[in-house]
């Protein structure tokens, strides 16, 4: 059997094969990006009343009427401009992605990714046939953007700028400065701006900012799995200018069609339960103080606090290359955790974990790791 070229350089993510790995029971997986919560009460008893309605076939193609309403109300409010018909209700953040990027690129296209940057990028930019050129993300700079070293890297071939905030894996939240410095690299190169902002309502210290406020050729995704704790629901939505939308939208009702109606009933339901974004967030931060708290026990190990998302990404390089200190915590600690490699080449050295979990399986997992140095320390 032959398979399709475009796929022969895309392996499996790093994040699912630690995922793998995860299954026996004297592990502990600090790999995982999902909150250890439930979804909204609201939310179990929208899905339950939709059933009852038999809410079950085929919804418009760019999301309920009413679901669009209630986002545009609340994007309102974070000061975003934006139309119902300009919004598309996704299988995921993950599918608006891949909407934008093959409404946009070429074969032969370059797109800008963070290095660090989330796994998906480079693949998706990949499979849409365009080619993924990092920019470096330093920790000397809090992983925030380096402004002219990004210009410099805009060439003819340039087509998007993707950039994502608070970010995963280093839950680094970019400046306004940088934001909007981004913003006028892309719009003096005439490009377009995707930024992810899954992550946009988990935030501990300063303020999220968007580069809608500060140009009309960005495409915006953002999605209910993180601040809600629907990752299994699997609903996104991205918004933008009617044009792109209106392209973005021919790729959206051939592979997807519609999204799940009894998903956006409880996504509709979610908005309205302010009380549950803020006390995940209260505790969220509780479990990165006691993380940061955790691995500063442990000598040559450095780790910028996060001031959004649910990750740490501490640099480990002192102790060797990502991929085996990962396989290391596997064995001798028996504690899962995500290579920096897989956030991009320039991450070497550094190991994301995840905080969205039990405060026990914080403690016992940082102590275990910690025993694997004990002797080198």
């Amino acid at each position: 059997m032959k398979f399709a070229s475009r796929l022969a350089g895309i392996d499996i993510s790093g994040i699912r094969r630690m995922f793998d790995l995860a299954g026996d029971e004297d592990v502990i997986n600090l790999a995982l990006g999902e909150p250890d919560f439930p979804i909204p009460q609201e939310s179990k008893e929208a899905i339950s009343r939709a059933l009852e309605e038999d809410f079950t076939h085929y919804t418009p193609s760019k999301g309920i009427p009413e679901l669009r309403k209630a986002i545009v109300q609340r994007e309102l409010e974070k000061g975003a401009s934006i139309k119902e018909e300009e919004i598309i209700v996704t299988s995921g953040a993950s599918e608006a992605l891949h909407l934008a990027l093959l409404a946009l690129v070429e074969a032969g296209d370059e797109v800008l990714i963070p290095d660090p940057g989330f796994v998906s990028y480079k693949p998706l930019v990949e499979i849409a046939g365009g080619r993924a050129m990092p920019y470096l993300l330093l920790e000397e700079d809090n992983f925030d953007i380096d402004l002219e070293a990004l210009k410099e890297q805009i060439t003819d071939k340039t087509r998007m700028i993707i950039m994502n905030s608070p970010s995963n894996p280093t839950g680094a939240v970019l400046s306004e400065d940088s934001i909007k410095g981004v913003a006028e690299i892309a719009d003096e190169a005439g490009i377009p701006l995707l930024s992810d902002e899954i992550y946009d309502e988990i935030i501990y210290d300063g303020k999220h900012h968007s580069p809608m406020k500060f140009t009309d050729n960005a495409i915006i995704v953002k999605g209910f799995s993180k601040s809600y704790a629907m990752t299994g629901l699997r609903l996104g939505y991205v918004y933008a200018g009617r044009e792109a939308i209106e392209e973005m939208i021919k790729v959206h009702q051939y592979i997807q069609a519609s999204t799940c109606s009894l998903s956006q009933r409880a996504a509709l339901a979610a908005l309205d339960s302010r009380v549950f974004g803020e006390k995940m967030v209260a505790v969220l931060r509780t479990k990165r103080d006691l993380i940061l708290e955790q691995l500063g026990k442990i000598p040559g190990v450095t780790c910028i606090t996060p001031r959004g998302a649910f990750y740490v990404f501490p640099n480990f390089s002192r102790y060797g290359d990502s991929n085996t200190l990962v396989m290391k915590f596997l064995r001798e600690a028996r504690v899962v955790a995500t290579p920096g490699t897989a956030f991009g080449q320039g991450s070497d050295g550094y190991i994301r974990f995840s905080y969205a979990t039990g405060r026990e399986k914080i403690l016992e997992g940082i102590k275990r790791i910690r025993r694997c140095f004990d002797e080198v320390a």
